[in-house]
């Protein structure tokens, strides 16, 4: 099936069996694609997109980075925003409206590990009246979405790190459109290309480069920014870039490598997948495309190279609208975040679980999420929270204050512990919001990518070591154009500061990207009050709303 322009879209999630790395393998997959079909939409459009759900698994599709304005029940993670869509031919409409945002974002499914091969891009198109894009129009462009792959069932992969509760079983490969390797990209020489490039891993940031090519990025999650040129973009779960690369070089053929990329200090596991970089129309002679004949490898980063990543991340800027600001200076919460892993006593369900050890977890303040099981928590909102489905005592400040990035914090067992529950942090409408997100050591100190649910947030500035409020010349805020995200890495034993304004009415998830800690707990949510007007409160959700 053909990749789809426009904006009413079928999607039926089915059982596929493709053949990878010599092995046919069973998947996960939307309307027989791996990955799933590509949608585009124009800024103003009204998206519908009608889900079928012949799977074996309960499933639910995130719309990733669309703001969902007035529109919540459609955004997707299962027991949040909706209960899932079961199996047995069920279905569900999912339908928002794309309002001020345009550039590259993707969908995937949000139950499981199910979103290994349920995924696809999502390409927002300047709307009609503002048919230009910020920079020069590209010749070309090309979608890349990096994945990762198992010569297993994700969903097993998943059950065996629940029952052991341990980290589950690595990749065994990465890949590029859904292909460990044959991926060739044409160009042709002196023409400059947009390359849209999507991070649909798991568990893995990632250095792409193209050999003897640099690139200029002009955008990161949908949100324009100031050029910026360089040789290497890193990309956390769940980012995209747009990035343009002229195509300069010596006509001949270069590779394009994706390379895992490990903060986590003792980590030894790293892979690269390459695609192919081919110059159309060659019209030099034999002896010269002889010797041309070896393809160039990229020179990558090594592994670990935390300097070169957090060099992406953190010179990034804004492109500012009209050149004025849009940084909201009046701040009315202050939130002090710290999160990472820990350890908690092992379930009855974990029966193959350590239990003098204790099971992996994962927190925000100290508070390890769990979903819950009768109803959504959007749906519990709207009822007024009636049955208890949470509460609403997410606190604003972790419960004890220590060397949050000191790797003693590991022998600490005092700080290692937490406990699980379904706490929302609730904001009155179009409250302005600052939040400190404070990595900690604890279990070893690792890059987490933190994704925000109904929002872009301002980044504001970033470091390494504990995040100390009163050295604002220590810390400068960037509060003329920063960068703008939906997913923010926080650096390794660091920590980030965002801004945001709660003025989207419901109920909304921030969690890790790695999709590991996000059974762990490595969670929290934000329930925003309707606002004092008709179109500032949420509506009732719609008549095929599933039931749990």
């Amino acid at each position: 099936m053909a990749d789809w322009i426009g904006t009413v879209y079928c999607m039926q999630v089915g059982n596929l069996t493709i053949n990878r790395l010599g092995q046919r393998q069973v998947i996960t997959a939307v309307n027989g694609q791996f990955p799933g079909p590509k949608l585009e939409a124009r800024d103003g459009d009204t998206v519908v997109v009608h889900v079928v759900n012949y799977s074996p698994y309960n499933i639910t599709i995130h719309w990733h980075g669309v703001l969902q304005r007035l529109s919540g029940w459609a955004d997707g993670p299962s027991m949040v925003s909706q209960c899932p869509i079961r199996t047995g031919g069920a279905a569900y409409t999912y339908r928002f409206n794309i309002t001020g945002q345009e550039g590259t974002l993707w969908w995937h499914a949000h139950v499981s590990f199910l979103r290994a091969t349920v995924y696809g891009a999502l390409l927002i198109r300047p709307g009609p009246d503002k048919p230009h894009y910020p920079f020069p129009t590209p010749h070309g462009e090309a979608t890349l979405l990096f994945g990762e792959w198992w010569n297993a069932s994700v969903v097993d992969v998943e059950r065996q790190a629940m029952l052991t509760g341990g980290a589950p079983n690595n990749s065994v490969a990465l890949t590029i459109n859904g292909m460990t390797g044959g991926y060739e990209l044409p160009v042709r020489h002196g023409k400059t290309y947009l390359l849209r490039l999507i991070n649909a891993a798991l568990n893995y940031q990632l250095f792409c480069k193209v050999a003897g090519h640099a690139f200029t990025v002009v955008a990161a999650d949908a949100c324009y920014t100031d050029p910026y040129d360089t040789d290497v973009v890193v990309l956390a779960p769940g980012q995209t870039v747009d990035a343009l690369m002229y195509a300069n070089a010596t006509p001949g053929r270069y590779y394009m490598a994706a390379q895992v990329y490990q903060s986590l200090a003792n980590a030894t596991y790293t892979a690269t997948t390459t695609a192919l970089l081919r110059y159309e129309h060659d019209n030099s002679t034999a002896a010269a495309k002889a010797s041309r004949s070896l393809v160039m490898m990229p020179h990558m980063p090594a592994f670990n190279d935390s300097e070169t990543a957090q060099g992406f991340y953190g010179s990034l800027s804004g492109l500012l609208p009209d050149g004025k600001p849009t940084v909201p200076l009046h701040v009315d919460t202050r939130m002090l975040v710290t999160y990472g892993l820990g350890v908690m006593p092992c379930m009855p369900a974990q029966t193959l679980c350590n239990r003098t050890r204790g099971s992996v977890a994962a927190s925000m303040n100290n508070v390890s999420f769990q979903l819950p099981t009768t109803m959504s928590l959007l749906e519990a909102h709207l009822r007024g929270n009636i049955d208890g489905v949470y509460t609403r005592d997410f606190p604003d400040r972790p419960p004890v204050v220590f060397n949050f990035t000191s790797a003693s914090a590991s022998s600490n067992r005092s700080v290692m512990l937490t406990s699980k529950g379904t706490k929302v942090k609730t904001l009155r409408f179009n409250t302005t919001v600052e939040v400190v997100l404070q990595n900690t050591a604890i279990l070893g100190s690792e890059n987490h990518p933190l994704h925000l649910h109904g929002f872009n947030f301002y980044v504001l500035a970033q470091g390494v070591g504990n995040f100390h409020a009163r050295s604002p010349t220590r810390y400068p805020y960037n509060l003329v154009n920063p960068q703008q995200r939906n997913t923010v890495a926080v650096p390794a034993g660091g920590w980030a500061v965002i801004r945001f304004t709660a003025d989207n009415p419901g109920v909304w998830v921030m969690h890790c990207h790695l999709d590991a800690h996000l059974p762990f707990g490595l969670a929290m949510a934000f329930e925003v009050d309707d606002g004092p007007t008709p179109d500032t409160v949420l509506p009732p959700p719609p008549p095929d709303y599933p039931q749990c």
